[in-house]
């Protein structure tokens, strides 16, 4: 038998990616990434740094050419490879990333009154515009549902499906009226490679409806129309024409539509799997089971985790969604996450530039962290430079370094800064387990996990437990391919499919002994701070942070 193979489309923040994966043993056999063409990488800005927008149009013409190259590649790559060996099609993306549509299901972006309507495009997963709504939606539900925030954590974050639909209401009513629905560009691509856009056939992914719009099964789906009509009247009429069809990763959203066929060289009638965010597929695709934590780093972290829905699970405050069946089907998935980890990185140095402009600045610092012991800076850092996502659900927090002095250097503000990340993911690891939700494996994916074992070294330093590291540098649009695996049927569960076509790469990054300990201490004083400023009656005083952080920088230097 000819071999058969799946592809994964992965849309992230700056591009999309199309990946071609051997459905026997995940084999990566060829891969095509294309950068969105609209705005500032793929991202349309404005003098409100709190909008980001992309164009739907760029969804589309990215699965087109990263598709047709990636074909192209494997064919090149593969002896007898032929476009009719691929089975199926799975789709990640960011979230919630909601864009408004006609009455057909297309984006009101494709229409030229809107086509340059920032309002009209889709409201990118890090568009923080609404962050009035989200506390306005967050003070209501606390009043009369508080169902609804026990499942996403307590606190609505602006990041979220209802706060940018609100906001678009209010600051942009000629696009709200003219708008049939929205919905989320991970529902978007599927429906658009199926041809079933239209109200009529569209179908719902349970990861984006249940994780960002408060869609729960044991309430009826989204937040009830009385609710919602406290918001604004015109919520309610929008909640009766969103989708009833909500489904898992486990069932497709149809075949593959000939035009698409033509399109691609596919062919007609693939099936395309409901689809999912990319930290969810991310965990998919890096082997997720019960008891191991995937987080998937990048310009932010996504944490994702399972429990079996066969057993009671605590409401976790903090976190980003507790939702039956939003990873894999059979499990509650728990999402949480870090606002900022290789975006603040970045700012140091794209901003910053403490060595300057030139490439490789990354680099030198690495070089400058690696001398450092723990503790050696005298430096403490809050990674909050773009809000608090878990355990806070914050916004208006922003970032913090502490123990400054004329002798200050650039790598020791480097380090600081992982460390500060370090410190973020140990408080995600510590809230799960409080509420019993046993962490016992850590595995690591992305660009970060990949590159930087400094990161990754004092990731297994500060959480005392080792860090693992998927075997495949693309685990989203892996655990894309593998969805699509299922639902063609060439597995006959994701328990199969992920023993199959996952693994992990060889070297572990364990944690050492001594600078853990150190780092004990130096976790206590972050939580004075991320309790004293993220909190309201936490922290205590501070009088004597700066003192500890000297009386440990002597100690270490000696």
């Amino acid at each position: 038998m000819k071999a058969q193979f799946t592809i994964g489309l992965d849309y992230g923040t700056n591009s999309v990616r199309a990946l071609i994966v051997n459905v026997a043993n995940g084999a990566e056999i060829a891969a095509a990434v294309w950068t969105y063409a609209h705005g500032t990488q793929g991202v349309i800005l404005s003098r409100d740094p709190n909008l980001a927008r992309q164009h739907p149009a760029d969804y589309i013409k990215g699965a087109e050419i990263t598709i047709k190259q990636a074909l192209a590649t494997a064919k090149k790559s593969v002896k007898g490879f032929n476009a009719d060996q691929v089975i199926g099609i799975g789709v990640d993306t960011t979230g919630s990333t909601p864009l408004p549509v006609d009455a057909n299901g297309q984006p009101l972006a494709f229409s030229k009154k809107f086509a340059s309507n920032p309002a009209a495009m889709a409201w990118l997963w890090k568009d923080h515009a609404g962050v009035n709504e989200a506390a306005e939606i967050t003070a209501l539900a606390k009043k009369l549902r508080p169902q609804y925030l026990a499942k996403c954590g307590g606190t609505y974050s602006s990041e979220w499906f209802w706060s940018k639909v609100l906001k678009c209401l209010r600051v942009a009513p000629e696009v709200f009226n003219a708008a049939y629905s929205w919905i989320e560009l991970s529902d978007f691509v599927p429906a658009a490679l199926t041809g079933t856009e239209h109200p009529d056939k569209f179908i719902a992914g349970v990861c984006a409806a249940g994780h960002k719009a408060m869609w729960n099964a044991k309430w009826g789906g989204y937040p009830d129309e009385a609710f919602l009509s406290k918001l604004n009247p015109k919520l309610a009429q929008l909640r009766k024409r969103l989708t009833t069809r909500v489904h898992s990763i486990d069932r497709p959203v149809g075949g593959l539509t000939p035009a698409w066929a033509k399109k691609t060289g596919l062919a007609a009638g693939i099936p395309v799997a409901v689809g999912a965010f990319d930290a969810h597929l991310g965990a998919v695709g890096s082997g997720v089971a019960p008891g191991t934590l995937v987080k998937i780093i990048g310009t932010s972290t996504c944490d994702i985790a399972i429990a079996a829905n066969t057993k009671k699970l605590a409401d976790v405050p903090g976190l980003c969604g507790i939702v039956d069946g939003s990873v894999l089907p059979g499990y509650f998935g728990l999402e949480a996450g870090q606002s900022a980890v290789g975006d603040l990185f970045n700012w140091l140095v794209n901003y910053i530039q403490p060595v300057g402009p030139e490439a490789g600045s990354h680099e030198e610092l690495t070089k400058g962290a690696l001398k450092l012991q723990p503790g050696e800076s005298g430096l403490l850092a809050l990674d909050w430079n773009n809000g608090n996502r878990t355990i806070l659900v914050d916004q208006r927090l922003t970032g913090l370094l502490v123990g400054q002095t004329l002798y200050t250097t650039p790598a020791e503000i480097f380090r600081a800064l992982i460390e500060a990340t370090a410190f973020g993911a140990l408080t995600i690891i510590n809230r799960f387990e409080e509420y019993g939700v046993k962490i016992s494996s850590v595995v690591n994916c992305g660009g970060i996990a990949e590159k930087s074992p400094l990161v990754m070294q004092i990731y297994a330093d500060v959480t005392g437990r080792p860090m693992k590291v998927s075997r495949s540098a693309q685990t989203c649009a892996l655990g894309s391919a593998i969805a699509a695996a299922v639902v063609a049927g060439a597995h006959k569960d994701y328990a199969t499919a992920i023993k199959r076509m996952t693994g992990l790469k060889p070297t572990i990054y364990k944690p050492n002994a001594k600078a853990h300990a150190t780092y004990q201490e130096l976790y206590a004083l972050y939580k004075q701070l991320h309790d004293a400023f993220g909190t309201k009656d936490g922290g205590g005083n501070l009088y004597g942070v700066m003192k500890k952080l000297i009386e440990i920088r002597s100690r270490v230097r000696r």
